[in-house]
């Protein structure tokens, strides 16, 4: 082979090449930018830790941890988790896991007492971390043995066949930070600071020099444990200079409705919002884990970014499988870029969630960022929520789903967290039969993965006032029962025990619709909007209902489902020409059986490469037709 025909042959490679990474890149951006598109779909079962357990019904408001009892990893017994299991969970999350400040006294184990002053109730806020070395002792049958414990929750959690997640918060810490914990090498955040400065790069924390921190003034009938004595609720904590609060306060006496139990973790960015770190080159929007960790290699990063890494890693290699990350959009992407890699590269199957609010952002924080999965908070949460509530349209969701096509598959679907109201609550919904149709559509309108919050299988109501914690949301600051589940739960039987008639009911159908979800091949398929055909094409068909399909080579699904939970609407579904001869049905008859209960049959009947289904709907029911 001569000189001249291995240059054309590596010219003609080169050509090659460079053509298929300007197609890489234009696919990248319009599909979804993941590793591996899972097998199949994921059910995260959020589980607030230390009430999962609590079988104490006092429920005395501001009550203490002996008055009102709390839940223990021991209670997540091998009969616990596989009922969690077998109600169609892939993924559990643990909240509350570490160790984040509590107004109980465990000095006799080395832990210091944290001040009521700065400390959300009588339980504490799990985002107030205290030492992300360790646990939260209030979870542990014996508080000195609190690790060993929780490394044989996971140990039980994985033998049920579970994924474990937990909590990391990047953006904030508690004000008294100190862990009793750190492995070799490891030093507290702040313990390097120059506290003389507002802000030096590899300051872990935001300072007002030459002030000292005051506590808010409290108001709307606020104080600390109720107004209950306590030696130290004397309205002061010494901390000087003064820090800034987590939520971005920069004032030495943040207000009330300030994160004014946390301080803000400081990235390398500066007051005026200069960034004293090198930024990712657009290009690695479309760039692999290995590129991204291969990038920081050689870069000088900030302490708290490195902090932050060993931290997750350390989890990691506890056995966690991964983690959801509060308020990430709160932290620079390149962070996010630096962090996921790193755990990536030790765990490529690690599961990454974030909680981020500004849809502008989403795109960069999965691609850049390498989150594997948002919250659909702002889009779908908020609009199906207000379909439920009466006060808005089904037309709104098809929307939805066009904007975030590119990148459906990351946008993690809920219906209800720590952070949001239960829907059988009067404020939201009013009863938890109102959540069937939404969660069928929030579970199998795209093939992001699902998650719900304990006890919303069984429609707690979130009744109780827990003292700092209000009714309406299960309070993640106080100890307190959690009625419905608990009767779920049966003295530690698991078995529904205790259960009305109603819960049973509801707990079958999320377990039915949850397990089917886990096992469809359609669901992590094709979507295409029927609805928008039938609100043109078809009598009686309205707002209140919404309609779509699903599919894949082996799998044809159409879903409809009826949010109005007074009238019973019967139709004529439409199915379009075109999604007909996608699926390569020809006229004639077709059999269709319905996946969630297997009582219901209809027929799509198709003339002239046009198919109609004849349905009736009775109020809240949903129908996941497939095409025998």
């Amino acid at each position: 082979m001569n000189n001249r025909t291995v240059y054309i042959i590596l010219f003609v490679f080169i050509m090659l090449v460079n053509c298929k990474s300007e197609k890489r890149t234009e696919t990248l951006e319009k599909e979804v930018a993941i590793t591996t598109m899972p097998k199949n779909k994921a059910v995260v079962y959020q589980v607030f830790t230390r009430l999962f357990g609590n079988t104490n019904s006092t429920n005395k408001p501001w009550g203490t941890l002996e008055e009102n009892g709390v839940g223990k990893f021991n209670d997540f017994t091998d009969k616990a988790l596989q009922e969690i299991k077998d109600l169609g969970v892939t993924h559990i999350w643990y909240t509350g896991v570490p160790h984040h400040n509590v107004i109980t006294d465990y000095t006799k184990y080395g832990i210091s007492n944290d001040d009521p002053d700065v400390v959300k109730g009588r339980a504490g806020s799990p985002y107030a971390v205290k030492d992300y070395y360790n646990v939260n002792p209030d979870l542990a049958v014996d508080p000195a043995n609190r690790l060993e414990e929780f490394k044989a929750l996971i140990e039980r959690s994985h033998k049920a066949g579970l994924k474990v997640l937990i909590d990391i918060v990047p953006n904030h810490v508690a004000r008294n930070y100190k862990s009793l914990s750190n492995p070799e090498g490891a030093t507290d955040f702040g313990a390097e600071d120059d506290t003389t400065v507002a802000y030096a790069v590899n300051n872990n924390f935001y300072y007002n020099p030459g002030e000292s921190f005051e506590v808010p003034e409290w108001r709307d009938g606020y104080k600390p444990l109720g107004g209950e004595q306590h030696p130290n609720a004397d309205g002061a904590f010494n901390e000087v200079p003064a820090k800034w609060t987590g939520n971005g306060s920069r004032k030495s006496q943040p207000d009330f409705y300030d994160w004014y139990e946390t301080v803000k973790i400081n990235y390398g960015i500066a007051p005026d919002g200069t960034k004293d770190f090198e930024e990712l080159p657009d290009n690695y929007a479309t760039e692999d884990i290995k590129k991204h960790y291969d990038f920081w290699k050689d870069k000088t990063v900030p302490s708290s970014w490195k902090k932050f890494k060993d931290i997750a890693l350390y989890w990691i290699d506890f056995g966690v499988d991964g983690f959801r990350y509060d308020m990430s959009e709160m932290v620079p992407v390149e962070f996010w870029s630096y962090m996921n890699s790193a755990i990536k590269m030790k765990n490529p199957e690690a599961f990454l969630l974030a909680e981020i609010y500004n849809p502008k952002a989403y795109r960069d924080y999965i691609r850049k960022g390498k989150m594997d999965y948002l919250y659909d908070k702002v889009q779908l949460y908020d609009t199906i929520k207000n379909v439920m509530q009466g006060r808005g349209l089904t037309d709104h969701i098809p929307p939805i789903q066009e904007e975030l096509k590119d990148i459906e598959h990351h946008m993690l679907h809920f219906l209800e967290n720590h952070d949001e109201q239960r829907i059988a609550s009067p404020d939201f919904a009013g009863s938890a039969e109102k959540g069937k149709p939404a969660m069928v559509v929030s579970a199998t309108i795209s093939s992001s993965p699902t998650l719900i919050y304990f006890a919303q299988e069984v429609g707690e109501p979130g009744a109780e006032d827990a003292g700092f914690g209000k009714p309406t949301r299960t309070s993640i600051f106080d100890y307190i029962g959690v009625p419905a589940h608990q009767r779920w739960m049966n003295d530690g039987n698991f078995d529904s025990g205790q259960s009305s008639a109603n819960e049973k009911t509801l707990r079958d159908f999320y377990k039915r619709l949850l397990n089917f979800t886990i096992n469809s091949s359609a669901l992590m398929g094709d979507y295409t909007n029927l609805h928008d055909f039938n609100r043109q094409a078809t009598e009686n068909y309205n707002h209140k209902l919404l309609s779509y399909a699903r599919y894949s080579t082996d799998e044809k699904l159409i879903i409809i489902s009826n949010f109005d939970d007074k009238n019973t609407y019967e139709f004529d579904l439409k199915i379009p020409k075109e999604l007909l001869e996608q699926w390569k049905l020809k006229d004639g008859p077709h059999k269709l059986s319905d996946q969630l209960f297997g009582k219901y049959t209809a027929d799509l009947t198709i003339t002239d490469s046009v198919g109609t289904i004849a349905v009736k709907l009775n109020p809240l029911e949903s129908f996941i037709l497939k095409v025998e």
